[in-house]
């Protein structure tokens, strides 16, 4: 199967923008290592995201909020050493911009320093304007993250659909414009009704990537781990399985641990 991209030329914030201006849809997925980061980026993909989801796929965590900032960039820098063509956005984990502006934006620069990523991401409206306007006034792009937010699943107890309610789609859709006001690039909505996504990307001009967001948004983001079926414990509406390696390994490893008892390997040919 041949690459997909419309060009070799390295994605940028700026062509995000373009993409959605002339209806081109932005795929994105996450990637936590160096080398399925290749493969993905090889593959034509427009966005990786170095995700905190981390914390559950790779770490097995039950929530995100034990990532370390730490833990992040040494992720953040697997992943740029095997990128050449996607615009890589790194989250930053819970703790490191909530409440503290200043910590915001020495988390931020160390992410930026130490990992070569091309952005950040991090989760909330108002309440992190000022983190987000420090981290703009240094000239770090942020991608923001509206909906369900995984690092405040204390605060909402369930990781049930949001802003169903008037009152939480308002206050969503609020949101979504001072984030654009303020400076960010792009905006992730997860799990949200369709109807209020779409509203979003309407009245928005910059793109918004959606995760159980509906289609009438300018993007898609997905686990890695869930599209590939490597992860099978999860499995909300918006997740299609893209394949089964889960099968796949287990058939491997069980055939190699076959082949070794049997004496089969290493035969001959495979040996010096």
């Amino acid at each position: 199967m041949s690459t997909y991209t419309e060009d070799n030329r390295k994605v940028t914030t700026r062509r995000l923008i373009e993409m959605k201006q002339r209806g081109e849809k932005i795929s994105m997925l996450t990637a936590y290592d160096y080398s399925m980061a290749s493969i993905i980026d090889q593959s034509g993909i427009d966005v990786i995201l170095v995700g905190d989801s981390a914390s559950n796929v790779m770490a097995g965590n039950i929530t995100t909020l034990p990532m370390t900032l730490d833990q992040m960039i040494y992720h953040g820098k697997s992943v740029v050493r095997g990128v050449n063509r996607a615009l890589v956005v790194v989250d930053m984990p819970f703790g490191t911009y909530q409440g503290n502006s200043k910590e915001a934006l020495a988390s931020a620069i160390r992410i930026m320093k130490e990992t070569h990523a091309d952005c950040i991401k991090l989760e909330g409206g108002s309440e992190v304007r000022e983190s987000i306007e420090r981290i703009l006034c240094a000239g770090i792009p942020v991608m923001g993250h509206l909906g369900l937010t995984p690092q405040s699943i204390n605060k909402f107890g369930t990781y049930a659909v949001r802003a169903r309610e008037e009152a939480e789609a308002e206050k969503l859709i609020e949101d979504a414009h001072l984030l654009e006001e303020l400076g960010c690039f792009a905006l992730v909505l997860e799990k949200i009704p369709a109807e209020l996504a779409s509203r979003v990307a309407q009245e928005l001009t910059i793109p918004i990537i959606g995760i159980g967001a509906g289609g009438g948004v300018d993007g898609q983001v997905l686990v890695m781990h869930d599209m590939l079926g490597i992860n099978k414990n999860f499995s909300p509406r918006f997740l299609r399985r893209y394949a089964d390696l889960n099968s796949v390994i287990t058939e491997a490893v069980q055939q190699y641990i076959q082949d070794v008892k049997n004496k089969d390997f290493p035969n001959e040919q495979e040996q010096y």
